[in-house]
């Protein structure tokens, strides 16, 4: 039995679950032969969590993780763990769940090294005051922590100025930061316990007016895709056995845009794939 569990990521199934509701969605997930779940887009309400307890146990689907800002977006109405840290705790408990992930910093503090920083000091306090519940925290990386500085990208100097904040990394995401995945999993060995899984994939361009070149390089430079997992360009099986030799316990297939697809045939042609690199005790 290989270490690591394979799941879903339910951001792609944001809008499957305003249509269905929670319950009929982990449903079909459970009919898709998942067993595992990161949940996100999903309001923490109590009537959700109590259909999220209810489906995990009536489909037998393990919730790997829930998100959570550390503060609220400029705007947003969310919880955080800063304003809601009982609430979130509790609804950890209630779900038999003890990793939260935090989905991208604040917008206004990307390509600023000091704010950034001064942010990922108090992830570091909250994920030691975490730690006292049982409980990890883990920052998921977009393209941005990919930004040099003197040298060394953001997400290094973030990971060595850390050690209770984990990371769970996106192997599309360092792709379009310019990182090769596999290398990124191996120097964060022992702090990844979460990984991402989507492809990269270069997609058709619709070269439209070729008299409008700004238009043209938008286009040309505008054309990569979040794809299905081996419909892309990512060594796929290198990174799962670097995930799992860093020590990774769950990789959650994801895909920001399916592209007029259905998220649930994405979800069925990825399992799919991996099931034919020999992972199908990973489900």
């Amino acid at each position: 039995m290989k270490s690591g569990k394979i799941g879903v990521q339910m951001f792609n199934l944001k809008n499957k679950i305003d249509e269905l509701g929670v319950y009929e969605t982990m449903k079909k997930i459970h009919e898709l032969g998942y067993r595992y779940v990161e949940v996100t887009q999903v309001q923490m309400t109590e009537e959700n969590v109590s259909e999220l307890r209810r489906a995990s146990l009536d489909f037998n689907i393990k919730v790997a993780a829930i998100s959570a800002p550390l503060d609220s977006m400029p705007g947003s109405q969310g919880e955080s763990l800063t304003a809601d840290f009982d609430k979130i705790v509790s609804d950890c408990i209630t779900l038999d769940c003890n990793f939260i992930r935090i989905g991208m910093m604040p917008v206004n503090l990307m390509g600023d090294k000091i704010k950034a920083m001064e942010y990922i000091t108090e992830a570091e306090k909250m994920a030691e005051r975490l730690k006292q519940h049982g409980i990890e925290l883990y920052y998921h990386n977009h393209h941005i922590e990919f930004e040099k500085y003197d040298g060394k990208c953001l997400l290094d100097i973030m990971r060595e100025q850390t050690s209770n904040l984990g990371f769970e990394l996106d192997v599309h995401w360092a792709q379009r930061g310019g990182a090769n995945p596999i290398d990124v999993i191996n120097r964060f060995a022992g702090r990844v316990s979460l990984i991402h899984l989507k492809d990269y994939r270069i997609g058709p361009i619709d070269l439209g007016d070729l008299r409008d070149m700004s238009d043209f390089m938008s286009k040309f430079t505008g054309n990569i895709e979040f794809a299905e997992l081996g419909t892309g360009n990512l060594d796929i099986k290198g990174i799962m056995e670097a995930g799992m030799k860093a020590g990774v316990q769950y990789f959650l297939i994801e895909q920001d845009d399916t592209y007029g697809r259905n998220p649930f045939d994405c979800l069925k042609d990825s399992g799919d794939y991996l099931r034919q690199l020999g992972y199908a005790d990973l489900f």
